[in-house]
């Protein structure tokens, strides 16, 4: 007969953690907000789809540093356990759902009456109105990643703070997830100016979507390979395989990196070098170096790598961790054919002439 699967630890969960869990949010994202105000960042200008340019302020770095020590300090003086994110886990799920769509439905609001128009309700509110609303000089589009990527790096941490509270180690395969997920996200804010050239900067309107996916659907479930490392009774991770799996992670991040690095400086410097030869491109425009002339999407590709090093850390006791992949997998692959549909529509015959060039996708050879 099979083990039973471990079941993540869960708390019970009651309503009376509702008004902590409140508190909690408010304090976060609030706290956040004012950081982003005030902490000293680097100002670039990013266009955005009417040809207008937009100020951001990049301190997305300075202020996830600054809230890990932060962090870090309450929890060796015992000030403040971590501990409290993981038992009080549905309860923050619950309260920020209801914050997600009551600001869905703010930005609804303010939306229609700065446009004097309505897109109808739902496509409005669900879609978005504005391309790029801003609270105090704050694009609060930009501004979503913040609360969205800090909250999942603060209940990873959670998760490893139950481990050793539970059984006074981590173990090896916590220990690589901490690692892994820490620097995924610390990547993310050292490259924050790459993001405003991003289609969802550029292109898409800021409603419930893209407020539900950063405030819930990021830190709520991109954490569930962490909830199941908690409590798992699986065999131990052999330093064989961990180093396979860092193997995985290391030539993931170096794709997913290393793409978006490549086109970034491209976009920057037409005359930039790649893999220490000049950029080569299709009519000066489209990239055919690097990563670009291998695969056309192969930054996602290596991103799928990296959540798969996630949940192989986990062994292969559950199903459960292998979702996030799996999801991941499935939702780039879609977004990839979206990217598809709008390079064409963008650049014509440009860019069919792009994939006899580079006729493979994310898998050469394969896709």
């Amino acid at each position: 007969m099979p083990a039973p699967e471990p079941q993540f630890g869960l708390p019970v969960f009651s309503g009376g953690m509702l008004p902590d869990a409140a508190a909690m949010l408010a304090v976060f994202v609030v706290a956040l907000f004012l950081g982003s105000i005030v902490l000293p960042g680097r100002r670039i200008e990013g266009p955005d789809s009417g040809g207008k340019s937009i100020a951001y302020k990049l301190n997305g770095l300075t202020l996830f540093l600054l809230t890990a020590v932060l962090a870090a300090l309450a929890q060796l003086s015992g000030w403040f356990s971590l501990s409290v994110l993981h038992t009080h886990f549905f309860a923050l799920f619950a309260v920020t759902n209801v914050f997600a769509f009551a600001l869905s439905g703010w930005l609804y609001l303010r939306g229609t009456r700065a446009q004097g128009a309505s897109r109808g309700f739902w496509r409005g509110y669900f879609a978005g109105v504005e391309l790029n609303p801003a609270l105090l000089g704050v694009d609060l589009k930009m501004f979503s990643y913040r609360p969205s990527l800090i909250g999942l790096a603060l209940f990873n941490a959670s998760f490893a703070v139950v481990q050793y509270e539970t059984r006074g180690e981590l173990t090896l395969a916590m220990i690589l997830y901490q690692l892994f997920t820490f620097l995924y996200v610390l990547n993310y804010f050292q490259f924050e100016g790459g993001m405003i050239h991003t289609w969802d900067i550029v292109s898409e309107r800021f409603g419930w979507m893209l407020v539900w996916g950063d405030y819930v659907l990021v830190p709520f479930f991109y954490c569930i390979v962490g909830w199941w490392l908690v409590d798992a009774s699986g065999p131990p991770l052999s330093p064989v395989s961990a180093a396979g799996i860092v193997a995985l992670y290391v030539f993931g991040f170096w794709m997913f990196r290393g793409a978006n690095g490549q086109k970034h400086r491209f976009r920057r410097n037409p005359g930039t070098t790649i893999w220490g030869k000049p950029a080569e491109t299709v009519d000066g425009r489209l990239l055919v170096s690097g990563f670009w002339g291998i695969g056309r999407h192969l930054n996602y590709t290596g991103e799928i790598c990296v959540y798969l090093s996630f949940a192989l850390t986990s062994g292969f006791a559950s199903w459960v961790p292998y979702v996030l992949p799996a999801w991941l997998a499935v939702l780039l692959s879609h977004r990839s054919r979206r990217d598809e549909r709008r390079c064409q529509a963008k650049y014509g015959e440009l860019w069919r002439r792009y994939r006899a060039r580079v006729p493979y996708s994310m898998v050469p050879f394969v896709y």
